[in-house]
């Protein structure tokens, strides 16, 4: 399974998340393929065409993505990783969207189009549980939207 790891990227905090939240993943389904963006910019820093060859590469991995993850904290959730969630969204390939943060808002603190537009929500607030939880919410997750997504395919195809 081709995942594509959405998420905000540009702080220290942000990367360590991702890649922490992204080994614990790996810890319980080795086999996944994920595509985590904060890891193709270090290739092309200082190329004079840094952001076309960036968002090639980033439309390139969505278009080949089986599901998409997108971390989903904030008080408002970043918007590269909106983006890209519709995307996928639009493409008719699944989203699971996550969030630890524990601020509420419209529909637990997301935007009412962000969160229509995940297949599944995994909420697990920061403040009640630890980065192992949110792997084995994400990897169950995974597994259901990718199983409903084959239900649903062989149901068209019959």
């Amino acid at each position: 399974m081709n995942v594509y790891f959405a998420g905000p990227l540009f702080t220290l905090a942000e990367r360590r998340f991702n890649d922490d939240l992204i080994r614990e993943i790996k810890l319980l389904h080795p086999a996944l393929d994920i595509f985590v963006p904060q890891d193709c910019d270090k290739e092309f820093q200082g190329l004079p065409d840094f952001a076309k060859r960036v968002f090639d590469r980033l439309m390139e991995a969505l278009e080949r993505c089986d599901v998409v993850v997108a971390i989903l904290d904030g008080p408002d959730s970043d918007s590269g990783t909106c983006i890209e969630l519709a995307y996928a969204h639009a493409k008719g390939k699944p989203v699971v969207g996550v969030r630890t943060d524990f601020r509420d808002g419209e529909i637990n603190g997301l935007n009412i189009m962000t969160a229509g537009m995940c297949r599944s929500l995994i909420e697990l607030p920061s403040n009640r549980c630890g980065l192992a939880q949110v792997a084995e919410q994400i990897v169950n997750a995974l597994h259901s939207v990718m199983v409903g997504t084959a239900h649903a395919r062989s149901a068209l195809l019959s």
